[in-house]
């Protein structure tokens, strides 16, 4: 059978597996503890909610896939298998697809690198988190600092791309401990890092911790100095910031969250997931069913999980670009935010707060008419965009 002509914007393809083995106290994702894991149904349930979403969008170039979570580690490699293999039967794939896996540093999920490997998975992200025992303890992490290094010396020699995460900026911790921390991360690393400030999300046990004064973070200006000692130090070892929470050496971006700042097209399956779709000219925003079986039950039913896709104003294209966008070192490029938001970037600045923001040294124009933020300007982001936005 004749394959169908491509169509519409190229796409990044997030799926999500929704179980941990423990909830994490600082996650606000949409993750779940069971007992069992029913694996079997909800692949069964991945593969038809891929090929309902095929069906609507259209063939076109996938050019990103990310297993995400909860703990995807947890899927069998066959299952990871079969959806890269329908992502293959539905889409046109790109000859360099990125095809990235989360895992965890526990002795059952390391034991299944191999399979993943062999699965079609060429990039493997780490949630290592800290390389601390009593740092994992209070993150409530289920692996320790030596499971954490052993694990990614064994992902470095199965695949050709490996990334990890730390979390930093935790309770008590001083600037010296935290630079002599990365500094050990940072002799293991492959080609990419994700440093992340602790930050108390609200329906965590840290915010109840939080709420309670149980739970002390640095101060904003240790907060400032800690970032900092993150980019100069990385730097130090060749891994550029290329956006607020991720360093990696040249040509070593993570392609699929390039996506989401760049403000490309993503679909997302799986309970919870989120997506940005372009569709007949229109924008827009959809989400899954966040309950595992209730998204499985409706997917069985009917083909989809989604609850909702609607389709984003102008104003909420511009703000999400820029938030998005001014994320990344290479700040918005001016044509492509006409192009996705169909209106000027200056058209949706603020110029008194464009002006003032400049001369504080917060955001810089680009040659092009684009737009990017400094790195002071990246810390607060938050706080600038509502003002910033005309």
């Amino acid at each position: 059978m004749k394959a169908s002509p491509i169509t519409g914007e190229a796409l990044a393809l997030y799926i999500h597996w929704p179980f941990c083995l423990a909830k994490c106290p600082y996650c606000d994702f949409n993750s779940h503890v069971r007992e069992r894991i029913p694996s079997e149904r909800f692949i069964a349930a991945l593969k038809r909610e891929l090929a309902h979403e095929a069906a609507r969008l259209g063939r076109r170039r996938l050019t990103s896939i990310f297993f995400g979570g909860g703990t995807p580690s947890l899927m069998p490699p066959d299952g990871v298998a079969a959806l890269i293999e329908e992502a293959h039967r539905l889409f046109d794939v790109a000859p360099d697809i990125e095809i990235t896996l989360e895992a965890n540093p526990t002795s059952v999920e390391i034991g299944r690198l191999q399979g993943f490997r062999d699965a079609g998975v060429n990039r493997v992200s780490l949630g290592i988190q800290s390389l601390r025992d009593e740092a994992l303890t209070f993150l409530g992490r289920e692996h320790s600092a030596t499971q954490a290094v052993q694990a990614l010396e064994m992902a470095r020699n199965i695949f050709p791309r490996v990334t990890f995460d730390l979390i930093y900026a935790r309770p008590g911790q001083s600037r010296e401990d935290w630079r002599a921390e990365l500094q050990q991360a940072l002799t293991l690393v492959a080609d990419h890092v994700s440093l992340y400030q602790l930050t108390v999300e609200p329906g965590t046990k840290f915010e109840g911790l939080f709420r309670q004064g149980k739970l002390d973070l640095p101060d904003d200006d240790l907060a400032a100095a800690l970032y900092e000692d993150t980019i100069d130090i990385a730097g130090r070892y060749g891994l550029s910031a290329y956006e607020v929470s991720n360093y990696a050496r040249p040509r070593a971006e993570s392609r699929h969250n390039l996506t989401y700042w760049r403000y490309g097209d993503y679909l997302g399956i799986g309970p919870g997931a989120h997506g940005r779709l372009t569709l007949e000219g229109r924008m827009l925003a959809t989400r899954r069913h966040r309950a595992p079986e209730v998204w499985a039950d409706k997917v069985e039913a009917g083909g989809s999980g989604e609850t909702s896709a609607e389709e984003l104003a102008p104003v909420d294209r511009m703000r999400e670009m820029l938030l998005m966008g001014l994320r990344l070192t290479e700040g918005v490029d001016a044509t492509h935010f006409r192009q996705r938001t169909g209106h000027a970037l200056e058209d949706a600045l603020d110029a008194e707060t464009l002006r003032l923001c400049v001369e504080e040294g917060y955001v810089e124009m680009l040659p092009q008419g684009g737009l990017k933020a400094t790195p002071t300007g990246r810390m607060r982001l938050e706080a600038m965009l509502p003002m910033l936005l005309a």
